[in-house]
């Protein structure tokens, strides 16, 4: 019997059921639909009602302002506003998928509303073009929209994350289109939304960003009053001039269904139903028509809204919301009028079981080998009922077969109880939403959740993420930023112990985002109270500083060790104070200074001549001076005596002045006093000569370079005021003048007092000049006769130099002479000759 009356409100349409559930009594009072226009969320989401301005209606007991109102499924109102937006008449509304209300006006404008009821800036303007031509009608979809115009141009937006309105084609046009609909741009060729419109002629346009084309020329036979897309993008279901329902694919090239309706005017509303039928509803007729039999009706005595779902259509009316679907195949096979089905059978067996009937395990027997589909069966239509006593019955019976069936997973019955608790949950009168079970997988659980923390409804969406073992973060969250929007007039203190409480219960959650919500909404003390729970860094420190609390801050970045964070703080308390302050602050931490100094050093060297003057660390100050003018060095423009020479030497200058004011760097004073005078006469060397060659060289080089030039007074200038020593005077004078190869006035120098350095450089300096002539003026003046014996056999005087060998008596030098001459006999034997003298007399 039980049977008999679940199939009893089944109709069939051809081979298929279909049955329609209510699933509400609505909640509200005084509503006609007729007097308002409607936006219906798909999956089970809110209703927004507004009172049509297109129409002359009768004021009762209500005001003349015009509200926007939005209920939940079951008619419970969850906001409202009153409507004062400018630009014209509601030309339509519809909610995306994110549950914004987009709403668009005569003159372009799309207004968006939360669920609250609330104004979301800012708003989106279709254009100048739009603006100047009116909008007269539109179509949403998704995440989309599009409208056409007065003068029949038509514009989109094609994402509302990212309004940025287009203008399509130009369809060449002049009468307004009889029907518009809209092929989602992931189901186009070109990625683009397309837009179908139903003209006077017998096809169809489509209207693209790039271009027009002409659809259906060889399968109509007449113009399209009413066209609606199915969810797939794959079909077309359209309405005919002659009163037919056409199904064609959404390229309008093949005719898929082709049938009579029992009327030729258009219907006031046509839909698909889920994949299998298509709805046409009129005034007091809702008819359902299939691909093969006769069509279904169903009659109304008040106005209804269609809402397409993916698996049926929800219907609105006054008083009810009803849910039209086709009857799953699980629950066809249980409940069908005389149904002998291995599931049915188990659904009796249960209710034999229940009257201790021993009918029970005959049922059983007679379905054993099919025992694991009848459990599945039961678990599946289980899921597809909205009432719970059946649900409850359906699983039970489900549970009553797996105890006979061992190759059963036993999990499923647990998984379908936990989406069907979740499912009962939503379902209920307060939170209005009726999704199915299909609708659920395709929504997903955390979009569901989502969408009650958008509601408000925190408790029941924390426990069914607890239930569902998801993360509760997202929750606790908004939870705690609704809380602290909404609870302007409870104390700090008390409001923080609020939130503590609940957030304790959520590891890892971030108290910086709670606090930056509540410093957003103007509680800065709170934020700072709540930041301070925060256990990362990376997100505390950075809230710090935008609640001002640079101080606490600087402490919080200096003890996390992350130096990317004291750099951050550094900068940002750079900006923000005065630089004593600033100074003062980063002095006794010295992580902050360690690194404030490294930054600077680098790019900020007179803000940190600041610090170090600031801190009386004038040496730092003198190493800064110092370092600046050898920068100065390098610079490309610092030649044949150039300006910069000038700033160079002061800034040496005063480095060198501050290096005096400590007693510990006595060396570095003297050092930069030298360098600054070198500076300065290489400057004027550089002047007078016209040649870049003596700034940034050494003493040494300075005077080479000027005996070179020829100029012997500043080389004595340089060595006087230098105090260079008669010996390093000698040595460079006597290259100097080898490297010009002034052979006379070398000579000449070498006669004026006996040389420091002996006579052996002036030997040197000829060798190497290739002078051997020259060299010879001095070798028999060197006194060390191994010196002048090495100095004869490098200019190749071999019997010179034996003789002065034997002087020297050194058995090991000629060994080293004789080697030298390997080449020549003749010498070789005169040094075999000595040598062997030398051992005679017992000499080494």
């Amino acid at each position: 019997m039980a049977n008999v009356s679940v199939a009893a409100e089944w109709q069939l349409l051809y081979n298929r059921y279909y049955r329609k559930p209510e699933l509400y009594r609505m909640g509200w009072k005084f509503m006609d639909l007729s007097r308002n226009k409607v936006a219906c969320a798909p999956f089970g989401g809110p209703i927004a009602v507004i009172r049509d301005d297109s129409k002359i209606v009768q004021l009762h007991a209500e005001s003349a302002l015009r509200k926007l109102r939005i209920f939940n499924c079951a008619g419970v109102q969850l906001s409202e506003t009153v409507w004062k937006n400018p630009g014209g008449r509601l030309i339509g509304m519809a909610w995306t998928d994110d549950q914004i209300l987009a709403c668009i006006v005569q003159d372009g404008t799309v207004y968006r509303y939360n669920i609250h009821a609330e104004l979301i800036e800012p708003n989106i303007a279709m254009g100048k073009e739009c603006f100047e031509q009116n909008v007269v009608d539109c179509v949403f979809w998704g995440n989309g929209m599009v409208c056409i115009t007065e003068s029949n141009q038509i514009f989109c937006i094609p994402d509302f994350k990212n309004p940025i309105p287009c203008k399509l084609a130009d369809p060449g046009i002049e009468e307004p289109p009889l029907s518009m609909a809209v092929i989602e741009p992931q189901y186009t060729m070109s990625g683009n939304v397309e837009v179908l419109l139903g003209i006077g002629d017998a096809y169809v346009l489509a209207v693209e960003e790039d271009g027009v084309q002409q659809l259906g020329l060889e399968v109509l036979r007449g113009p399209l009053q009413k066209m609606a897309v199915s969810r797939d993008g794959q079909w077309l279901a359209s309405f005919t001039h002659d009163g037919r329902l056409l199904v064609l694919t959404s390229d309008l090239r093949q005719v898929i269904m082709e049938q009579e309706c029992e009327s030729a005017l258009p219907p006031d509303q046509l839909s698909w139903c889920g994949m299998d039928s298509v709805l046409l509803y009129w005034d007091d007729m809702l008819l359902m028509m299939g691909p093969r039999g006769d069509p279904v009706r169903y009659l109304y005595d008040e106005p209804i809204i269609l809402i397409p779902e993916c698996d049926g259509v929800r219907i609105l009316s006054n008083f009810s919301m009803e849910f039209l679907q086709r009857v799953p195949d699980s629950t066809e096979s249980i409940f069908k009028i005389g149904s002998t089905s291995p599931a049915a059978l188990l659904y009796d067996a249960l209710d034999h079981f229940d009257r201790q009937s021993a009918k029970a395990d005959e049922n059983l027997r007679l379905i054993r080998s099919s025992l694991p589909e009848a459990v599945e069966a039961c678990i599946d239509a289980a899921g597809h009922e909205f009432d719970v006593l059946r649900q409850r019955t359906l699983l039970r019976a489900a549970s009553y077969g797996q105890a006979f069936c061992s190759n059963f997973q036993r999990d499923r019955i647990q998984e379908m109880s936990k989406i069907l608790r979740v499912l009962n949950a939503v379902r209920s009168h307060n939170i209005g939403i009726p999704l199915s079970i299909q609708q659920y997988k395709l929504l997903t659980p955390s979009v569901l959740i989502g969408r009650l923390i958008n509601a408000h409804q925190h408790l029941l969406a924390l426990r069914i993420s607890e239930y569902l073992g998801t993360n509760q973060e997202v929750v606790i969250m908004h939870w705690a930023c609704s809380k602290i929007t909404a609870s302007l007039a409870i104390p700090d203190a008390t409001l923080l112990e609020i939130l503590l409480d609940k957030l304790k219960f959520c590891k890892g959650i971030s108290y910086a985002a709670v606090a930056a919500h509540a410093d957003k909404n103007g509680r800065r003390k709170l934020a700072a109270m709540l930041v301070e729970h925060e256990p990362r860094s990376s997100k505390q420190v950075p809230l710090l500083l935008s609640i001002g609390e640079e101080d606490t801050a600087l402490v919080k970045a200096t003890e996390s060790g992350d130096t990317d964070l004291v750099y951050l703080v550094l900068f940002h308390i750079w900006q923000k104070r005065p630089p004593l302050e600033f100074f003062g602050m980063i002095q006794a931490r010295s992580l902050a200074r360690d690194l404030f100094i490294s930054y600077s050093r680098c790019y900020k060297h007179e803000f940190l001549k600041d610090f170090f003057l600031s801190t009386g660390q004038l040496q730092e100050v003198a190493f800064l001076l110092w370092k600046e003018s050898w920068e100065l060095g390098k610079n490309p423009m610092a030649s044949k005596g150039s300006p910069l020479h000038g700033p160079r030497i002061k800034l040496t200058e005063k480095a060198a002045n501050l290096f005096a004011e400590t007693k510990e760097h006595t060396f570095e004073s003297k050092a930069a006093e030298e360098h600054s005078k070198l500076l300065r006469m290489q400057h004027e060397l550089e002047v007078s000569t016209k040649q870049a060659i003596f700034v940034d060289s050494s003493i040494s080089d300075t005077i080479r370079t000027c005996i070179v030039l020829g100029n012997h007074r500043a080389a004595n200038k340089v060595k006087s005021e230098f105090k260079v020593s008669e010996k390093r005077w000698y040595w460079l004078k006597v290259f100097a003048l080898a490297t010009i190869r002034d052979w006379d006035a070398l000579e000449k120098f070498s006669k004026e007092k006996r040389p420091p350095i002996g006579y052996r450089p002036f030997v040197e300096a000829c060798i190497e000049a290739d002078e051997k002539g020259e060299a010879l003026k001095y070798i028999p003046k060197l006194a060390d006769p191994r010196e002048k014996a090495e100095s004869y056999a490098r200019i190749g005087m071999a019997k010179e130099a034996a003789d002065a060998a034997s002087q020297a008596k050194d058995g090991e030098l000629l060994g080293r002479l004789k080697l030298t001459f390997s080449q020549n006999a003749a010498a070789s034997s005169i040094f075999d000759t000595l040598r062997d003298r030398l051992s005679f007399q017992g000499v080494s």
